[in-house]
């Protein structure tokens, strides 16, 4: 069993606004950039490929599947305000801290390898006994933490509504893999006679966002300043995100703030680890 990644310095439970405050550490004296990237590496087969592919890997098939994997992701040299990544950081979050499970790969159906997905940028469940839990995704990988806010909340407020809502359910419900275990039960939520009410207390939206922290670049080390000023700069931001989304989503909402060091650096050395993924 591997240790988590991600260090939660905050987490508050505020009804069906909850928050967690994430940071990915320092390591000799430096934020762990590389590291992070490493991490996201393992989670590229999962995160771009089917289930049914997954399932069909071999030990002669696992530098095609890599291969195939990256390049689905994107194959482009103009990399620095492509979305994949923030995707990608959304799907290992969920993941690693709410154990959910991807029902479908949007990566997988792009029609191109430089297209970018619409919709939701996650599409998870928990599964609960008999019941399924629908995880749909928002991310905004920014540098400004304001403007990310203002950005996710508004588009959050479009992507609830009905008529969205009815047209993105079809367009899932047509991309499960119909080897996934938990297909139908998805698809039975889904459909379009189920009530949106049912759905809508059978689901939530994790909401990751991103931002250059003048916290973390000042320091090289998780020492007690540093976790009460990161401490305090994630309390004041989520106060900030639940002014603005208020009572006007009836689903739970899940926030994790991830402070970055610099998003630049940070996507350049994902863009060169991608590159040599995809040459192998």
């Amino acid at each position: 069993m591997m240790a988590p990644f991600f260090n939660v310095v905050v987490h508050r439970e505020n009804g069906n606004r909850d928050l967690n405050g994430l940071c990915a550490g320092f390591e000799m004296k430096s934020w762990r950039k590389e590291q992070l990237v490493n991490h996201l590496m393992d989670y590229i087969p999962e995160f771009a490929l089917t289930y049914s592919e997954l399932e069909s890997i071999d030990a002669r098939d696992i530098r095609r599947m890599l291969r195939n994997a990256a390049t689905a992701i994107y194959n482009s040299e103009k990399y620095q305000n492509r979305g994949e990544f923030g995707e990608l950081l959304l799907h290992v979050v969920i993941r690693e801290l709410y154990n959910t499970l991807p029902a479908i790969s949007k990566i997988y159906y792009k029609d191109g390898p430089n297209d970018t997905v619409k919709g939701f940028d996650a599409v998870h469940v928990v599964c609960h006994d008999d019941t399924l839990e629908l995880w749909l995704g928002e991310v905004k990988f920014y540098t400004d933490i304001n403007k990310a806010i203002n950005d996710v909340v508004s588009e959050i407020l479009d992507h609830i509504k009905s008529d969205y809502l009815r047209n993105e359910f079809i367009a899932i419900k047509n991309k499960i893999d119909g080897k996934w275990p938990h297909a139908e039960r998805l698809k039975m939520l889904l459909d379009p006679n189920t009530s949106l009410d049912t759905v809508f207390d059978r689901a939530c939206i994790p909401v990751l966002l991103t931002y250059d922290s003048t916290v973390i670049a000042k320091y090289d080390s998780s020492g007690m300043k540093y976790l009460a000023e990161i401490t305090d700069e994630f309390n004041k931001l989520y106060e900030r995100f639940i002014e603005k989304i208020s009572d006007k989503v009836p689903l739970t909402v899940h926030l994790f703030l991830l402070p970055l060091k610099t998003k630049a650096a940070l996507v350049s050395c994902f863009d060169e680890r991608l590159k040599q993924l995809q040459r192998i």
